[in-house]
C-alpha cells in the first residue's frame, strides 16, 4: 500500500486580496491593482523575500477584506516585478508558489494586512515493500496517475481544437508535462471560466479531487463548444438559404418591375421589416408571415390584394405585447381625482382600492366598473380623470344605438369593407394593450334581427374569457384582460342580467344643492371663463347668485344644465366686454339682484309645502331621471256609484297601487263609515302636472293616506311628506332613489319625512348634509303612517 508524506508549516506573509482573479501554483499572473493597502503589501514583500499570500474575494463587488469575504485556500506567490502606470494603477507580475490555507489576518502599522497561513508541501511518493505491482512492474497508483494525465491531455487537446484560441506554446507545455498538478493548474489558469469555478478546483486538498473537478468543468465547456459548433453550422446553412431566397426575390422583383407591379413588392418588404420589429406571440407572427407570402403571390390588380394589405396593416398595428406602465401612487391619484371632481366619494374610493391592489399585485387582471346615475353627474368625465391618474391611454366607445353585434366583434374578412370591431379598433388607436376603455351609454344598446350586441359584451367584459378575445376580423385571439373597462349607464333596467353580473355597479346619485354649488364655483365657473375669453377681474359672481341659478333656473340631478346657464352668463358678459371702448377696464359683477338681466325670469319656483293641513291632499316624494321632486296627490270623495277615477297620466304600476290603497282603506274604515259608503261615493285620485308621465309603486302610502283623509274628513299635516310601497295587508315596503327624494323634500321646506323601515340601511350611508334639517320617521305599516300624518 502506498502513502503520500506531507509536511506543513505556518508562515506570515503580506496579504494580496484579488478581485475576479485566482492566482494558481506554478502559473505566472499579470494583475493590476490600485488599492493603497495592496500596493503597500507588495512593497513590503519586495523589501523582504518578495513573497505574498494571494487569495480571491468571495464577493468581488464588496470592498471589505476580512475572513468572511475571503476564500480559505490561496497561493503563496513571488512578486517578480512592479510597474507603476500613468493612470494610478500598479501592474504586478506574480509567480505562483505553494497552495496555502488562510488561518488569520492582522493589520500592521505599515498600512497593509499580514496573513497567517499554513503551507502544505507535498513530498515524493514513498512505497511500502508490500506494493501491488502491475504487469510491467509499476505500482498501481502510478498507473492511475498516468491514466489521469493521458485522459486530461486528450480532453484538453479536443477542447483546444474546438476553441481555437489556445496558444500553441500552452498546448506544447501541457502535452510535454508529466506533472499532473502542473497540468491541472496550467489548464485551469487558461480556461475562460468564472473565477469561482477556478477557486473550486484549487480548494480541494487531494490531487484526485482537483483532477475530477477540472474534468467536470472541461466536459461542460467542451459541451458548450460542441453546441456552439452546431449552432454555427445551422446559422451558416440558414445564411445560405437566405442568400438563395434573396436572389429569387430579386428575380421576382425584376419580373414585377417589368409588369409594372413594383409597388406591390416594395409594400411586402415594408411589411416584412415591420414584422421583424413586431413584438407578438409566435402564432401571430406565423400568421402574418403567411399573409405576407400570399400578398406577394397575388397581383396588385387583384381585389384580394387590397383586402390582404388592409388585414396586414391591422395585424402589424396591434399592440400585441406593448403595455403602458401604471402609476400606482395612491396619493397622486387621490389628488387628481379630488382636483377634477367634487364628491363622488364611492367611485374615488373604488379607484384607489384598485390602485392599491395593482401596486401589490402587478399581474392582476383588469377591472370592470359600471357607473350608474342620472345624466350630468360626471360619469364620463371621471373616466378621463381615472386614466390621467393611472397614466393610461384613454379611449371612448359610445354604445348608444348600437344594434349590430359586428360593431363590437368585427366583420369577417369575406365581406366587402370588413373591419375590426370597435373594441379592437380602440386598442389599436391607443397603441397599448392596457388602455382605459370607456363604454359609454351601455344601457342604450338595441338588439334586433342582426344580433344582440349585449351578448358580444359578455365575453369582452369577463376577465376570465377576454384573455383570448376573438375578433371576427383578426381571426387571432387578443388579450383584453389587462384593459381597464369603465361602463356608464343612466339605469340598469335595460341591461341584461348576465351582462350586469360581470360588472361592479357603482351608483352615482344626483348632486345635492351644496355639491352643485361647489362644482359650479370650483370647476364650471373657471372653465367657462376660459372658454369665453374672460378673466376673473372682468367678471365675478356672488355665492348667492350661484345658488339662485341652481334653485330657480335648473332642475336636474347633474350639472349640465347649470353649466349651460353659466356659459350663457359668460357669453353676455363677453359681449359687454367686446363692445366696451378700447382701453376701458370692464368689471362686471353678477349678484342675486341682477341675475335676471342675464338669464331672464326664473324658470322654476320652489314647490313649497302647503301652509295648513288639508283634507285629501298629501305630499309624496318621487324619483325622476333628473333628480327627486315632491308630488302632491289630491283625492276627493263625492256622491256617485262607487267608481274609482284616476287622472294625471299614471302608469300601470301606479294605477295598481291606487286600487290596493282603496281596498285597504275600505278595510280600515269599515267601522267609521256607513256600510254602503263606497257604493254611494266615487273616489277621484289626481296627480297634478298631468302632462308628465308618472309610474312606480312608491306612491302607495301617499295615496292610501289621501284616500283615508278624504273618506274620514281628517286633515293631513302640511309639513310632512312620505314615500313607500303599500301591500294589500297594509305593510310598507322599501323604495329606491331615497337620496334624491329627501333632497326634493328639503327644497320644498318639508320638516318631516315618513320612510319605510327597511330603507334605514340607505339612510346610514348618506352624508350628514342631506339629513340636516329633516326629521325621518321610519314606518312599518299604514297604521304607523296615519298616526304620524293626520293632524
Amino acid at each position: 500500500m502506498n502513502r503520500k508524506e506531507t509536511r506543513s508549516f505556518m508562515i506570515k506573509k503580506p496579504l494580496m486580496a484579488l478581485r475576479d482573479v485566482v492566482a494558481l501554483p506554478g502559473v505566472t499572473a499579470y494583475i493590476e491593482v490600485a488599492k493603497a493597502e495592496t500596493v503597500s503589501a507588495m512593497e513590503a514583500a519586495m523589501n523582504d523575500d518578495q513573497m505574498v499570500f494571494t487569495v480571491a474575494k468571495k464577493d468581488a463587488e464588496n470592498s471589505d477584506v476580512n475572513m468572511d469575504n475571503l476564500f480559505e485556500v490561496g497561493t503563496v506567490a513571488k512578486v517578480k516585478q512592479i510597474a507603476r502606470m500613468p493612470d494610478k494603477y500598479v501592474r504586478v507580475v506574480l509567480e505562483g508558489g505553494k497552495r496555502a490555507h488562510l488561518l488569520a489576518l492582522e493589520t500592521v502599522d505599515a498600512g497593509y494586512i499580514m496573513a497567517t497561513v499554513q503551507v502544505d508541501e507535498d513530498e515524493e511518493d514513498v512505497w511500502d515493500n508490500v506494493q501491488i505491482l502491475s504487469n510491467h512492474g509499476e505500482p498501481t497508483k502510478q498507473l492511475k496517475r498516468v491514466a489521469m494525465i493521458r485522459q486530461i491531455k486528450q480532453l484538453f487537446r479536443e477542447y483546444a481544437e474546438r476553441q481555437g484560441k489556445m496558444g500553441q506554446q500552452l498546448q506544447d507545455i501541457v502535452s510535454e508535462s508529466i506533472d499532473l498538478d502542473q497540468i491541472i493548474y496550467m489548464i485551469t489558469a487558461n480556461l475562460p471560466i468564472h473565477y469561482h469555478l477556478k477557486q473550486s478546483i484549487i480548494e480541494h486538498d487531494q490531487i484526485e479531487d482537483r483532477f475530477t473537478e477540472l474534468m467536470i468543468v472541461l466536459e461542460r465547456e467542451l459541451g458548450i463548444l460542441r453546441l456552439q459548433g452546431e449552432i454555427t453550422e445551422m446559422v451558416k446553412q440558414q445564411v445560405e438559404d437566405n442568400q438563395k431566397d434573396y436572389y429569387l426575390r430579386e428575380q421576382i422583383k425584376a419580373i414585377h418591375k417589368e409588369l409594372g407591379e413594383d409597388d406591390a413588392e416594395s409594400e411586402a418588404d415594408k411589411f416584412e421589416r415591420k414584422l421583424e420589429k413586431l413584438k407578438a406571440p409566435a402564432k401571430v407572427k406565423k400568421k402574418i408571415k403567411e399573409e405576407i407570402g400570399r400578398y406577394k403571390r397575388i397581383s396588385s390588380n387583384n381585389s384580394e390584394s387590397a383586402v390582404i394589405r388592409g388585414y396586414l396593416e391591422t395585424l402589424l398595428a396591434m399592440p400585441w405585447k406593448k403595455a403602458s406602465q401604471d402609476n400606482t401612487d395612491v396619493e397622486h391619484a387621490k389628488e387628481i381625482l379630488d382636483a377634477d371632481h367634487y364628491g363622488l366619494e364611492k367611485v374615488k374610493e373604488r379607484i384607489l382600492e384598485y390602485l392599491a391592489v395593482k401596486k401589490l399585485n402587478k399581474e392582476g387582471t383588469g377591472t370592470i366598473l359600471c357607473l350608474v346615475g342620472p345624466p350630468g353627474t360626471g360619469k364620463t368625465s371621471i373616466a378621463k380623470s381615472v386614466a390621467k391618474a393611472l397614466g393610461r391611454k384613454y379611449v371612448r366607445i359610445c354604445l348608444g344605438g348600437v344594434r349590430d353585434e359586428a360593431e363590437l366583434r368585427g366583420h369577417r374578412r369575406t365581406y366587402v369593407g370588413a373591419m375590426p370591431g370597435r373594441v379592437i379598433t380602440a386598442v389599436k388607436n391607443a397603441k397599448v394593450k392596457n388602455p382605459l376603455i370607456l363604454l359609454d351609454e351601455i344601457d342604450k344598446m338595441v338588439s334586433d334581427g342582426r344580433g344582440d350586441p349585449a351578448a358580444a359584451l359578455l365575453e369582452i367584459l369577463d376577465p376570465e374569457q377576454n384573455k383570448h378575445f376573438s375578433d371576427h376580423y383578426l381571426e387571432l385571439p387578443f388579450d383584453l384582460s389587462k384593459a381597464f373597462f369603465i361602463c356608464t349607464a343612466n339605469g340598469t333596467d335595460t341591461i341584461s342580467r348576465p351582462l350586469l353580473d360581470r360588472m361592479e355597479v357603482i351608483e352615482l346619485p344626483g348632486y345635492t344643492e351644496n355639491e352643485k354649488f361647489h362644482i359650479a364655483k370650483e370647476h364650471l365657473w373657471a372653465k367657462q371663463l376660459k372658454q369665453n375669453g374672460i378673466t376673473r377681474s372682468q367678471l365675478t359672481i356672488t355665492d348667492k347668485a350661484l345658488r339662485t341659478m341652481i334653485l330657480r333656473y335648473t332642475r336636474e340631478a347633474g350639472v349640465r344644465g347649470l353649466e349651460r346657464k353659466i356659459a350663457s352668463v359668460c357669453r353676455k358678459a363677453a359681449k359687454a366686454v367686446a363692445q366696451a371702448d378700447e382701453g376701458t377696464k370692464t368689471k362686471l359683477r353678477i349678484s342675486d339682484r341682477n341675475i335676471k338681466e342675464y338669464l331672464g325670469k326664473p324658470v322654476y319656483k320652489p314647490n313649497a309645502a302647503n301652509e295648513k293641513p288639508e283634507v285629501g291632499i298629501v305630499r309624496g316624494l318621487a324619483w325622476t331621471s333628473v333628480g327627486g321632486e315632491t308630488l302632491e296627490i289630491e283625492v276627493v270623495a263625492l256622491n256617485g256609484t262607487g267608481k274609482l277615477e284616476l287622472t294625471g297620466k299614471l302608469g300601470d304600476v301606479m294605477k295598481e297601487s291606487a286600487r290596493i290603497a282603496l281596498t285597504y282603506v275600505r278595510f280600515l274604515v269599515q267601522d267609521e263609515v256607513d256600510e254602503d259608503y263606497f257604493e254611494k261615493h266615487d273616489i277621484h285620485i289626481h296627480v297634478p302636472e298631468g302632462a308628465t308621465p308618472k309610474d312606480g309603486p312608491s306612491a302607495g302610502i301617499t295615496m292610501t293616506t289621501a284616500i283615508y283623509s278624504a273618506v274620514t274628513g281628517k286633515p293631513v299635516r302640511a309639513d310632512i311628506a312620505m314615500t313607500g310601497e303599500v301591500t294589500l295587508r297594509g305593510r310598507v315596503l322599501p323604495i329606491g332613489g331615497l337620496k334624491e327624494k329627501l333632497l326634493a323634500a328639503k327644497q320644498a321646506g318639508i320638516k318631516e319625512v315618513l320612510v319605510p323601515k327597511e330603507n334605514s340601511r340607505d339612510v346610514d350611508e348618506m352624508e350628514t348634509e342631506i339629513l340636516e334639517g329633516i326629521i325621518l320617521q321610519y314606518v312599518h305599516c299604514v297604521e304607523d303612517v296615519l298616526k304620524e300624518a293626520l293632524a
